[in-house]
Formats: structure tokens, C-alpha cells, sequence
């Protein structure tokens, strides 16, 4: 899929809680065909102390409007100028880039599995699902219920599960001990959070013999493979998660 460089231009900034917002851009061309689970490379203008541009998951897309949507965590310095961007302003961008999450042919029973802030592929990913006919359950977990991130979206995919480290909401501690692990059958588990959840998922998923794959969150300077800053380790040797990924089979990873 051919990349491309776009000035996109923000039309709106829906403030989530204190350091999660989502920001929605628009094209004045037509949009690649994105697919779940790929990315792009932002440039952060107006801020000095950042010279490499950052990569956001692609968190949802409107073909009809030529716009997209990335959910954005204040990280540092480069997060924090996206998430103060106002209608009006303009991004540079990179898109799109890396690999996407595999679609099934059959009717498989899907979990979706999403950390913090890495339900953001997921969203375009439960509705790309959704409109192919199935039906995917989504398991979020969060610190406590104030950093609780877009129930309302999740729900119109399919029944969202929830746990919090607090209790605060939903069943208290991490997705990986929630008893939907337990009571369904899953055929398919996507997921992307942090590495510590992911490998736990990957773990059960291994176990009980069920296809998993996870995107992961490396760091990403280039985007095209050229800084070598993101390589993961796995059974085809070390390679880029920029170009190979960040979609990647848990069989293929060296955890």
C-alpha cells in the first residue's frame, strides 16, 4: 500500500479526562483504504524539543468524510502539542503505515483485549469485524474508573467487560483475571496494551490453543524501518515492528 505525507486538518478534540483526548482530522483528498491495526507518523510542530515525528494508532475511520480519528495519551512534550490541537489547526502526517490484524473467514468467537491506551487500534478494528457479521466481545482494563476511556463506542461493537486495578468499575484487577476468560470460549483474541498484559494474554491464549495476535507499542522514530529503534525479536530473526508490524502472530514473538 502506497504511503503518502498529508496536512490534515483538525475538526474536532473531544476531551476525555486530564491527559485522553481524541482527535479527529479530515483530508482534502481521498483517504487510503486504512486497515485495523496500522498507523501513521506525526509530525509535532511548535514544539522545539521535539524533532521525531510520533506514532498514533489509527482509533477509527470515517471513508464517506476523508477523516480519521487517533486517540492520544500525554506522554511528554510531543503528546502534549496533539492534545492541546484545536479545530482549525493542521497535522503533518505519514500514512499509512505498517501491517493490519488478520480478518476471519469463518465465524469465529473474537475477544477484543485492550490496555489504557491501547484500546485505540481496537475500535476500527471491532467495526470493521462488526460489519463482516460478527459479533466480538471487548475486555478493557483501566487504573480506576475515572480513567474509564469510551464505554459508549465499545458498546456499539459488542458486550464490553471491564475491570479496574481499584475496583472502581467493573471486576477489580487486570483483564488478564476477568472470569470472561473463564465462562466463554474464544476462537480469536486480538489485543494491544502494555507488554507485561499482552504477554499475559498471549500466555492463555497459548494454553487453551486459541489464535492471538497483538499490536504491539514499540518506539517509533521512522516509520520505515530505517532508524532500527524498533526492533522485536522473533522466529524469523530480529526485525522492524514499523514495517513487519506492529501486528504480529504471538507464535512469531520471542517472548
Amino acid at each position: 500500500m502506497a504511503k503518502c505525507v498529508d496536512d490534515l486538518k483538525v475538526v474536532g478534540n473531544k476531551l476525555l479526562t486530564e491527559d485522553f483526548c481524541v482527535i479527529e482530522v479530515e483530508s482534502g483528498k481521498k483517504l487510503p483504504e486504512f486497515r485495523p491495526g496500522q498507523f501513521v507518523q506525526v509530525r509535532i510542530d511548535g514544539s522545539p524539543a521535539t524533532f521525531l515525528r510520533r506514532p498514533i494508532s489509527i482509533h477509527d475511520v470515517d471513508f464517506g468524510k476523508n477523516r480519521y480519528k487517533m486517540l492520544i495519551q500525554v506522554l511528554g512534550k510531543g503528546t502534549e502539542t496533539i492534545y492541546r490541537l484545536k479545530s482549525g489547526d493542521y497535522l503533518n502526517v505519514i500514512h499509512p503505515l505498517g501491517n493490519s490484524f488478520t480478518i476471519p473467514d469463518d465465524k469465529s468467537k473474537i475477544l477484543l483485549v485492550g490496555g489504557g491506551c491501547g484500546i485505540a487500534p481496537l475500535l476500527f478494528l471491532g467495526k470493521q469485524l462488526k460489519a463482516r457479521g460478527f459479533e466480538p466481545d471487548v475486555l478493557m482494563g483501566f487504573r480506576n474508573s475515572s480513567r474509564v476511556l469510551e464505554i459508549e463506542e465499545y458498546s456499539q461493537i459488542g458486550d464490553v467487560f471491564v475491570t479496574t486495578e481499584d475496583g472502581s468499575l467493573g471486576e477489580k484487577g487486570y483483564v488478564t483475571n476477568h472470569s470472561v476468560l473463564t465462562s466463554v470460549k474464544y476462537d480469536r483474541i486480538y489485543c494491544c496494551g502494555p507488554d507485561s498484559m499482552m504477554k499475559v494474554v498471549a500466555e492463555y491464549s497459548m494454553k487453551n490453543n486459541i489464535f492471538c495476535e497483538v499490536s504491539l507499542e514499540n518506539l517509533m522514530a521512522c516509520g520505515f524501518g530505517i532508524c532500527l529503534c524498533c526492533i522485536v525479536e522473533t522466529t524469523r530473526g530480529n526485525i522492524c515492528t514499523c514495517t513487519e508490524g506492529p501486528v504480529f502472530n504471538i507464535r512469531e514473538l520471542k517472548w
